[in-house]
């Protein structure tokens, strides 16, 4: 057998395998498609107890660290479980099943259906949370679903998909609603997973969210993180730094949501530098800037070397030993552009800071980091001026402004603000996004309208043109 035999005979392969774990779930799914909304909240509460329990949560947060090398098991384990009760709050008492909506003055009523089966791609930074994440959902509009690793996660998601089938047998509901890829988990499997399901929902690389688009599924899909934080002068300077490094530690910065940038007014500049220090954040002369830079990026790519690792092994590999334990590690930059790799996202606790002499000069700099890269995503605020979130709103080419807020942990939902619990959030048209929310249940299911007649009501050409008529005549 030739190369190209060889070739067609593995791709066939791969269609057959997808192929059967597609046919098993749709007959899974179509028995879900009868259940209730008890029943299906049972599957709900049965997959998410599989991760919450405190035992099976710590094995999934040791393996996830052990394969992938990425983060630290306590903050995965306060992620597995935070996330995950976070969701089950937003789903609790929500309707996925029949009607769920009613509105009597215009005639509808909503009815909501499932997709079928969701194909989810999930990355090797959050190979627990995310897979549950979206398993929760997709179980919640009675979908089957299938995940799709990344290779250094797949130990971690198979695990957790083993605990999912332990509580399914508790409650009699078929384990063929959730599977896994099986390993080695390949691009081409992925691919024909993607082309194969009803629904594929997209967490991670960029070129897997391309993929996902290109794969002629219906797709969801999200941006690149790479999230810059404004602090003002009115700002609490030693407040606004704790809540910075509080998110920008959190699992060693694996989070898109982590922040990557400090664009600081001038007149907050000095308390702002010297609470970094006092918190063990130091700024890093030109010399040590250089040399980090050539760790972080010996070939133009980031490095594994950086990856999820905490400041402290980063600084021993860059050669700083005497900066003892940083919490996080400070440059300055006044560039922004791939020639400047310190202006995009580093996935590592590593901060950079730049200077702006007013709120306005720090919000164009933000733009400019953001036409760099991780427009769409976020923009974190420390401000006592509320108008200047609502100018950030307004202009900046964001879905979320994060307010007096651990940007990282807020910006996926919080049990202190309003927003949805979700490890996809959605960068709308500015990162190449179909959705600017945070992915949740709702993106998950179809809906169904009814529409009966109500009274009609046709407007007047007066009611229309009136104030343009007024202004500019009929002609």
């Amino acid at each position: 057998m030739d190369d190209r035999e060889s070739d067609v005979s593995t791709a066939t392969a791969v269609t057959a395998m997808v192929a059967s774990l597609v046919q098993r779930a749709r007959a899974a799914q179509a028995q879900a498609e009868h259940y209730d909304q008890q029943r299906v909240d049972e599957l709900v509460a049965a997959a998410g107890w599989a991760i919450l329990e405190p035992g099976r949560n710590q094995f999934l947060a040791e393996l996830a660290v052990a394969d992938s090398g990425i983060g630290n098991v306590p903050d995965k384990v306060r992620k597995n479980h935070r996330k995950t009760l976070g969701l089950l709050r937003d789903l609790q008492g929500a309707k996925s099943v029949g009607v769920v909506a009613e509105h009597p003055a215009l005639g509808l009523v909503e009815i909501a259906r499932p997709v079928g089966v969701v194909c989810a791609v999930t990355p090797s930074t959050n190979p627990a949370a995310t897979p549950a994440n979206k398993i929760i959902n997709a179980l919640k509009c009675r979908n089957a679903v299938i995940v799709a690793p990344s290779p250094k996660g797949w130990r971690t998601a198979d695990a957790l998909i083993a605990q999912i089938h332990a509580q399914f047998d508790l409650i009699g509901a078929p384990h063929d609603l959730v599977q896994v890829l099986p390993s080695p988990v390949g691009k081409a499997a992925t691919l024909e997973l993607m082309r194969q399901c009803d629904l594929v929902v997209a967490t991670g690389s960029q070129a897997n969210v391309r993929a996902a688009s290109a794969s002629g599924t219906p797709a969801f899909g999200v941006g690149a993180g790479n999230v810059a934080s404004i602090i003002d002068e009115t700002a609490d300077a030693e407040r606004a730094v704790a809540l910075v490094l509080q998110s920008k530690t959190f699992d060693n910065a694996t989070s898109c949501s982590s922040e990557n940038s400090l664009v600081v007014v001038a007149a907050a500049r000095e308390a702002v530098l010297a609470a970094l220090a006092r918190q063990g954040a130091p700024l890093l002369d030109a010399t040590r800037k250089a040399a980090l830079q050539q760790l972080m990026w010996p070939d133009g790519h980031l490095s594994s070397a950086v990856i999820g690792q905490s400041a402290a092994l980063i600084a021993e590999r860059a050669g700083f030993h005497d900066l003892g334990g940083p919490r996080a590690l400070v440059v300055e930059e006044t560039e922004c552009g791939p020639d400047f790799p310190f202006s995009g996202e580093k996935l590592s606790p590593v901060l950079t800071l730049y200077n702006a002499p007013s709120f306005a000069a720090a919000a164009e700099t933000v733009r400019r980091i953001y036409a760099h890269q991780g427009a769409g995503h976020s923009v974190s605020l420390h401000s006592e001026r509320a108008e200047r979130a609502l100018e950030l709103g307004l202009w900046m080419p964001v879905s979320r402004v994060i307010v007096n807020q651990a940007h990282a942990m807020a910006t996926g939902g919080s049990f202190d603000n309003g927003l949805p619990f979700s490890l996809s959030m959605g960068c709308g048209t500015w990162g190449r996004n179909n959705f600017s929310d945070n992915m949740n249940y709702r993106h998950y299911m179809n809906v169904t309208r009814i529409a009966r007649p109500i009274p009609e009501r046709v407007p007047t050409e007066a009611e229309i043109f009136g104030s343009y008529f007024g202004k500019y005549g009929r002609t």
